[in-house]
């Protein structure tokens, strides 16, 4: 169990941090619905009610998670994405590092992120809502743009490509989550080997 401190002598944001740290790890793995404010507190170390002075509820609380990891996801990708590389691999490669580094301090923020067990009207199911459709839409924009030149005239095939695409990532983070001990620079080797592989493979006559 996590030593409880008193919160004298540290400044908010710091405690803050290390509150929605704990919290990270107990919404990323458990879910919404199973977390009790009370498991973040003892995980923390801090008291139950300096974490409702702090985000007023455990919604607030996770709102705060999502809020966290979406914008650092997010923003990572959207400079990833500034440069393009010359081809799929590379293109995608790049959004891959980015996804790691975001993810490398708090690798749950990805579940906490897609999550779906917060009931549909709390500020953590909005803020979700929203980040993922922020990056389901930098997808479908980097999959338009590596396979442009592709024979792929329905959109409807594009929507799927980019379906494939997001669970990929999704198989690619739950496996470094059941495998921890990997920097985000071994997960970004890692993947660039796999997807190296997979540009190279040719389909069965």
């Amino acid at each position: 169990m996590a030593q409880r401190s008193g919160s004298r002598g540290m400044p908010r944001s710091v405690r803050e941090a290390q509150i929605l740290d704990a919290a990270a790890i107990e919404f990323g793995t458990h879910g919404y619905a199973a977390v009790l404010v009370t498991d973040v507190a003892t995980r923390a170390g801090v008291s139950k009610p300096l974490i409702y002075q702090y985000f007023s509820s455990k919604d607030g609380l996770c709102a705060a998670c999502v809020e966290r990891a979406g914008t650092a996801l997010s923003t990572g990708i959207a400079e990833a994405m500034k440069s393009p590389g010359p081809t799929f691999v590379t293109a995608a490669s790049a959004v891959l590092d980015a996804i790691f580094t975001a993810l490398e301090p708090r690798p749950h923020d990805w579940h906490v992120l897609y999550d779906r067990t917060a009931p549909p009207d709390t500020e953590t199911a909005t803020a979700a809502r929203r980040f993922r459709a922020i990056i389901a839409a930098q997808a479908a924009s980097g999959v338009g743009a590596a396979f442009s030149t592709a024979p792929l005239s329905d959109p409807g095939d594009l929507a799927v490509l980019t379906r494939v695409w997001m669970n990929s990532v999704t198989a690619i983070v739950s496996w470094w989550l059941d495998n921890p001990g990997q920097t985000a620079e071994q997960m970004s080797a890692r993947a660039r080997r796999v997807l190296s592989t997979l540009a190279a493979a040719e389909p069965a006559p």
